[in-house]
C-alpha cells in the first residue's frame, strides 16, 4: 500500500518552479531512485516528504503514524558529542516508558547499528572525518527502523566498502526507500524504480538505471523532433498572420485563435538546460618523467601508512588511488607532489610540472566571494589553451546563467559549489591534475561529461574516487592500498583490480591444506572438475537468465501503462514485487554462471 503521494504539488524558488504540479506514489518496500540536474529541486522533494518544508500548492499525504527518516547530504551534529549520543538523540521521538522492555532495548539497538557501522560509541563527532560522520548520519536513520527512508547522495565520502556495505543494508530493508544518488553501480545495484524530476515535472521509469538510460535517450530523440515540428508550424502561421491586405481578408478568427494557442504553448515550454561545456588548458607539456618512487615509506605515531613502495609516473599516466577512508591516499599524493618527505626512499620530480588540485572538501572557496571572483582575480577573461573567454561566457559553460555571475558562493548548492571548483581548476593551464573525490554531488550528466574529458586529457592524473564506475571509464592504472602500508600497482580500472586480486583474496580465505595440514599445490587447487550436476547447470543457465530478463522486458512495458496506475493499484504492486525478485533471481544466476564458467576453464 502506499506510504506517501504527492498530488499535484507546487514548489518554487524565487521565481524558479522546483516542482510544476508534480505527482508521486511511493509503496510500501519499493526501492526508487530520485534523479535529476543539480538545481531541479531533488532535495527539496526530499525535504517536502520529510515535512521539513511546506508547498505552495498540491497535496502532500503521508501514511498516518507512519516514520520517516532523512539522510541529509551534509549532516549537521554537535560536534562536542559522541556518536552514541548522537544517534540516541535519533529516537527522541520514542515516547517509551522508561520500564519497559522496549525502551530496555534502545541502548543495544544503538550499540549495534554503530558496530554495524564500524564507529566506536564513545568518539566525538568533532574528530571524525566526513565519511564517518556520514556513517553515523547513516545510523541515526537506521536505528528509527522507519517506513519511509529518504537518501541524499548517501555515498558522498563512504569509502568503496562502505558503499558496498551500504547496498546490502538498503537490499535488506524492508521499508520504502527513496535515495538520491549521482553513483550509477549503485543505482543499478538498489532501484527497481527510477523517477526523473525534469523542469519540474516527474517522470516515472520502471526497473535499473540501465534501462532507464536507453529509454530516456529515446525520449529526449522524440522531444526534439516533436519540437521541431510545433516550432515549424509555428514559423508557419506567424507567416501567414504578417501576410498583406489580400490574405487578411481571407483570414478567420479560429486560425487566429490558434495562433494566439501556439505563441502561449510555446512561451511556456520550458527549455531543457544545455549541457555542461568542460574543456581543460594543459600547458607546456610536463618532462616525459612526471615522479620516480623508489621504496618510500611514512608513518604516523609508530604506524605504517606506506611501506616501501616504488613506482614510476610518466607523463599520460591515469591513475586511480583506492581504498578505505584515512588509510593514506592523500599522504601518497603529497609524497608524490613532494609536498611531504618520506621516512625511508627516494622521491624524484621530474621537470615543467604544472599542478591543478582539486580538494573534495572545497576548501579553496571564499564563500563571501561572487562566482567571477573565485574564477579571475579582476580580469574580465580567462583563457583555456588558445581560446580567450569573457569570465560570464565561461561560466555559461559550467552552467552558471548571467545573472548568477555576480551571486556568492554560500547560495549555490553542492554540486554547484563542486561545478564551480571545476571551473576553477581547469580556467589554469596544468599538466598535472590532482582530483580528490571530483564526483561528490555532480549531477549524472556533468559525471559523464567529466568523464570524457577526462578521457582525452594528454596531461598526467591522479585520481582519489570511490565511485567505480568512474574508475573504470577514466583510469588506466590503480594504486590500491591494502592493509598494513601495502600499496600495490594494478594495471587497467577498478574491475581489473578486482578480478587480479580476487584470485589472492580466495587463496587467503579458504587455503587448501591436506590431513597433515599442508598446503596442497596450486595446480591441484586449480584443476577441480565440474560434477555432472554443475554441468547441467551451466548449460541450462543461459536459458533461463533469458527467461528472466524477457519477464523483466515484458513486465516494464506492462508498468509504463498509465491505465495499470489508474485502475489496476493492486497490479502494480504485483509487478513492481516480481521486479524486484526477477533483479535478485538476475544477480544470482550471473553469479553462479561465471562461478561455474571459470571452474569449468580452470579445470581445463
Amino acid at each position: 500500500m502506499p506510504i506517501a503521494e504527492l498530488r499535484g504539488v507546487s514548489l518554487a524558488h524565487g521565481h524558479w518552479p522546483l516542482l510544476d504540479h508534480a505527482d508521486l506514489v511511493l509503496e510500501g518496500g519499493e526501492r526508487v531512485a530520485l534523479i535529476g540536474r543539480n538545481g531541479e529541486g531533488k532535495s527539496s522533494l526530499l525535504k517536502v516528504l520529510a515535512g521539513q518544508v511546506g508547498v505552495d500548492d498540491g497535496v502532500v499525504w503521508r501514511s498516518p503514524d507512519s516514520r520517516i527518516a532523512l539522510v541529509e547530504q551534509e549532516p549537521v551534529f554537535d560536534e562536542s558529542v559522541t556518536a552514541f549520543a548522537a544517534v540516541g538523540s535519533a529516537l527522541r521521538h520514542e515516547h517509551l516508558d522508561g520500564d519497559s522492555e522496549e525502551a530496555w532495548r534502545i541502548p543495544a539497538r544503538i550499540e549495534r547499528q554503530l558496530s554495524d557501522l564500524g564507529i566506536a560509541e564513545d568518539v566525538l563527532l568533532g574528530v571524525l572525518s566526513g565519511g564517518m560522520k556520514k556513517r553515523v548520519a547513516l545510523a541515526c536513520a537506521f536505528v528509527q527502523q522507519p517506513d519511509l527512508l529518504l537518501l541524499d547522495e548517501p555515498t558522498n565520502h563512504l569509502d568503496i566498502a562502505g558503499i558496498e556495505w551500504l547496498e546490502e543494508t538498503l537490499l535488506a530493508f524492508s521499508g520504502a526507500l527513496l535515495v538520491v544518488s549521482h553513483d550509477r553501480r549503485f543505482l543499478e545495484r538498489i532501484a527497481t524504480r527510477i523517477v526523473e524530476l525534469d523542469r519540474g515535472q516527474l517522470s516515472m521509469h520502471p526497473g535499473g538505471f540501465a534501462a532507464y538510460q536507453t529509454r530516456k535517450a529515446n525520449e529526449l530523440q522524440d522531444e526534439m523532433v516533436r519540437n521541431r515540428k510545433f516550432d515549424k508550424l509555428l514559423a508557419q502561421e506567424e507567416v501567414w498572420i504578417r501576410k498583406g491586405i489580400e490574405a487578411r481578408r481571407t483570414r478567420n478568427e479560429g486560425r487566429a485563435r490558434r495562433l494566439e494557442a501556439l505563441r502561449i504553448e510555446r512561451s511556456a515550454r520550458r527549455e531543457r538546460l544545455g549541457k555542461a561545456n568542460l574543456a581543460v588548458g594543459i600547458g607546456a607539456r610536463s618532462g616525459k618523467l612526471v615522479a620516480e618512487l623508489n621504496g618510500i615509506s611514512k608513518s604516523f605515531a609508530g604506524t605504517p601508512v606506506i611501506k616501501n613502495f616504488s613506482a614510476i609516473i610518466q607523463r599520460g599516466d591515469h591513475i586511480g588511488l583506492i581504498g578505505p577512508n584515512g588509510v593514506g591516499k592523500t599522504t601518497l599524493i603529497r609524497l608524490i607532489l613532494g609536498e611531504i618527505t618520506p621516512d625511508a626512499g627516494i622521491v624524484r620530480l621530474g621537470s615543467k610540472l604544472d599542478v591543478a588540485y582539486f580538494d573534495q572538501f572545497r576548501v579553496e572557496l571564499d564563500s563571501e566571494s561572487t562566482l567571477i571572483g573565485v574564477i579571475t582575480k579582476g580580469s574580465d577573461y580567462v583563457e583555456i589553451g588558445t581560446v580567450r573567454k569573457h569570465v560570464i561566457s565561461y561560466l555559461e559553460d559550467f552552467l552558471f546563467p548571467p545573472e548568477r555571475a555576480r551571486a556568492k558562493v554560500k547560495a549555490l548548492s553542492g554540486g554547484e559549489r563542486n561545478r564551480l571548483l571545476l571551473a576553477r581548476l581547469f580556467s589554469r593551464p596544468a599538466n598535472l591534475l590532482v582530483l580528490d573525490e571530483p564526483t561528490n554531488d555532480l549531477d549524472i550528466e556533468t559525471l559523464e561529461l567529466l568523464e570524457t574529458l577526462l578521457q582525452e586529457y594528454d596531461g598526467t592524473l591522479l585520481l582519489v574516487s570511490h565511485d567505480r564506475a568512474f574508475l573504470n571509464n577514466v583510469v588506466t592504472q590503480v594504486y590500491a592500498f591494502e592493509g598494513g602500508g601495502l600499496v600495490r600497482e594494478y594495471a587497467g580500472g577498478y574491475d581489473e583490480w578486482m578480478l587480479q586480486r580476487q584470485p589472492e583474496t580466495k587463496l587467503e580465505k579458504s587455503p587448501a591444506s591436506d590431513a597433515r595440514g599442508e598446503t596442497k599445490s596450486a595446480e591441484n587447487t586449480r584443476r577441480i572438475r565440474l560434477s555432472f550436476k554443475e554441468v547441467r547447470e551451466l548449460d541450462q543457465l543461459p536459458a533461463e537468465i533469458e527467461m528472466l530478463e524477457a519477464e523483466q522486458r515484458e513486465i516494464g512495458v506492462r508498468m509504463t501503462d498509465p491505465a495499470v496506475y489508474q485502475n489496476a493499484p493492486d497490479e502494480m504492486r504485483r509487478l513492481s514485487t516480481r521486479l524486484a525478485e526477477i533483479d535478485v533471481l538476475l544477480e544470482n544466476a550471473f553469479l553462479h554462471w561465471e562461478s561455474l564458467e571459470a571452474k569449468r576453464l580452470s579445470a581445463q
